[in-house]
């Protein structure tokens, strides 16, 4: 998926920044976070880092502009400055001088200054490490972060100060179990789209596919007897 990095500068960036996103912008390294909507719904996701004169954010790129438009809506009087950098940036399956590990589970490093990526299969590492990906799984203004691992995958922090819809994603965390989420099966012929049923009754939907295995939206509690296409399908545990 092609990428963009959003560059935030100006003197108040850090206050501006962290009153907004799940996660503060780490003092070294890559961090992952995201911004949410008021109602704590998912708007984007993306890796973070920092130097000494801004903070860049590494988005999807259909997602850049809707993001930096939203920033800048929040900008008030806050002195920052919010464009697009010109930071090229890729993924490497291992570690090439200058690049920062990605914190997410077999996501591997990631270098802004134009060294080529690689042809890693990285739906595949997503499977296997259960990291969804803007569009697919997660889907603006619908999803919730908790459903789709932020907590596990560290891209959301309890103890950080307020950020927009802070408020919903604490009740979720604290006062209620999640009845839906995230989960990796296995089946054959398992087709992107394609919906989940247990007994005649909607049990969630396939999404990411890499060979018999495959990311699905799922609720908990018809999680036996699953089929999809008339396939059975199984938690995958492996």
């Amino acid at each position: 998926m092609t990428r963009s990095v959003l560059r935030i500068s100006g003197p108040d960036r850090e206050t501006f920044l962290h009153g907004l996103i799940t996660r503060d912008v780490p003092d070294t390294g890559l961090g992952y976070a995201a911004l949410l909507t008021p109602q704590g719904k998912y708007l984007a996701d993306f890796l973070t880092f920092r130097d000494a004169d801004a903070f860049y954010l590494d988005v999807a790129a259909d997602l850049a502009a809707g993001l930096a438009q939203r920033l800048a809506m929040y900008r008030l009087r806050a002195k920052v400055e919010i464009a697009v950098s010109d930071l090229v940036p890729t993924r490497h399956a291992t570690e090439v001088p200058g690049a920062m590990a990605d914190p997410r589970p077999g996501m591997g490093w990631h270098s802004y200054d134009g060294t080529p990526g690689d042809d890693t299969d990285w739906d595949a590492r997503r499977v296997e490490h259960m990291v969804p990906e803007t569009g697919i799984e997660l889907i603006p203004n619908e999803t919730f972060i908790l459903e789709m691992g932020f907590e596990r995958l560290g891209g959301v922090d309890f103890r950080k100060g307020c950020y927009v819809g802070q408020e919903i994603v604490a009740r979720m965390k604290h006062k209620t179990e999640l009845r839906k989420g995230l989960a990796r099966i296995a089946g054959t012929d398992l087709v992107q789209g394609a919906e989940i049923t247990a007994a005649g009754k909607a049990a969630g939907t396939v999404h990411t596919v890499s060979g018999d295995r495959a990311l699905a939206y799922l609720r908990f509690d018809r999680v036996d007897g699953m089929e999809a296409g008339g396939v059975p399908v199984t938690l995958d545990a492996r």
